[in-house]
Order: structure tokens, then C-alpha cells, then sequence
């Protein structure tokens, strides 16, 4: 691994490691950045649920908004933002699915309602009532009753490859300290940014 990117993961370890141990509710949230084919960005809150050497990996529906804009365009882009810190980090890059084994794995991983809400929910499609969203979570519940929830096909991760990291650390008098780690011709970079 290029030494310029082992730091950058190293530096996002020690501070991803610090957000978790400082008690703060859903250390691990993100914003996902990504756009449609006409280049209309979306953005949401998801929770980061891996990350190593290869990139940084989320669940979701492939149906939903956000998988029809990463199949149109794998580009897309996480912001880290822990205000009581205040620290932020910025990841871009390209995403790709993960195996079928590492999403069965963290399938497998989930509490059975969530299981079943991923079998159930139409993500993103529009919904008549809750009354028949609560109806399909029965009939899937009946459906695997007695048996373990497989993961449904439509269901699974993306792995953000990436290709710029920024860390951002507030400064009294908004005089921020950024340092950005860029892939560029093959190549990583790193260097300090005005903020």
C-alpha cells in the first residue's frame, strides 16, 4: 500500500476510533453524496458499517434512489461530522458492490426486523398508507417463519473506493486546519488546504 494512503487511513482510524469512544449517538453517520444521470446531486445521512485498505462500505437497497444513481454514476462522496469534536472528514471516490459474501455476512449480522424490512420496503417508491408497509412486514414474517431471513438479491453493500480524503479540525476564529490526501495520475498526494 502507498505510504501517502497508509497515513491517510491511519489518520482516519485514530480519529473515526476517537469519534466512537467519545459516547457520541451514531458516531459512525455519513453523509452519501451522489447524482443522477443528469448530474442533480441527492445527499442522506447512512451509517458506515466497514472500512480497510480497500474503502469504506454501506447497505442499502439496489432499487432505491440512491442505487439507480450509483449504477448511472459510481462517483460519490462521505462526510464525517462530529460537531462536539469538532472534526470532519470528507472521503470521494468511486463506489462498487461488495461480494455476495461479504453482504450475506453482514445480512446475517442484523437484527431479524431489519431483515425483514429489507425483503419488505420498496425503497424509495412511493407508499399508499403505513398500514400496507406493516402489512408486507407480516407477510414476510410469515413467509420465513421458523427459518433464518436470507438476504434478498436486491439487498447489499457498496464499498467507496477512494480517491481524496480531506480532514477538517476547527480553529478558534475560523482559522481551520485542512490536510487533503489526493489520488492524482495514479499517484497519492497529500498537502496542507487554506480553510
Amino acid at each position: 500500500m502507498n505510504e501517502i494512503y497508509a497515513q491517510a487511513l491511519a489518520r482516519f482510524d485514530e480519529v473515526y476510533t476517537r469519534a466512537q469512544a467519545s459516547g457520541l449517538r451514531d458516531a459512525n453517520a455519513m453523509s452519501v453524496a451522489t447524482v443522477d444521470a443528469d448530474g442533480r446531486p441527492a445527499v442522506r445521512i447512512l451509517l458506515l458499517k466497514g472500512h480497510d485498505e480497500r474503502g469504506f462500505v454501506f447497505y442499502t437497497n439496489y432499487d432505491s434512489r440512491k442505487g439507480h444513481e450509483l449504477a448511472s454514476n459510481p462517483h460519490a462522496a462521505l462526510c464525517f461530522f462530529w460537531h462536539e469534536m469538532h472534526e470532519q472528514i470528507r472521503i470521494e471516490g468511486q463506489c462498487e458492490k461488495v461480494s455476495a459474501a461479504e453482504g450475506d455476512a453482514y445480512f446475517a449480522s442484523r437484527a431479524r426486523i431489519s431483515q425483514v424490512g429489507a425483503w419488505a420496503s420498496q425503497q424509495s417508491q412511493p407508499l399508499h398508507s403505513r398500514a400496507h408497509f406493516e402489512r408486507d412486514i407480516e407477510q414476510i414474517e410469515a413467509r420465513f417463519a421458523g427459518q433464518e431471513v436470507p438476504r434478498p438479491s436486491h439487498w447489499s453493500g457498496y464499498r467507496l473506493i477512494p480517491q481524496r480524503l480531506e480532514f477538517w479540525r476547527g480553529i478558534e476564529g475560523r482559522l481551520h486546519e485542512r490536510t487533503e490526501y489526493c489520488l492524482q495520475d495514479g499517484e497519492w498526494h497529500s498537502g496542507l488546504l487554506y480553510p
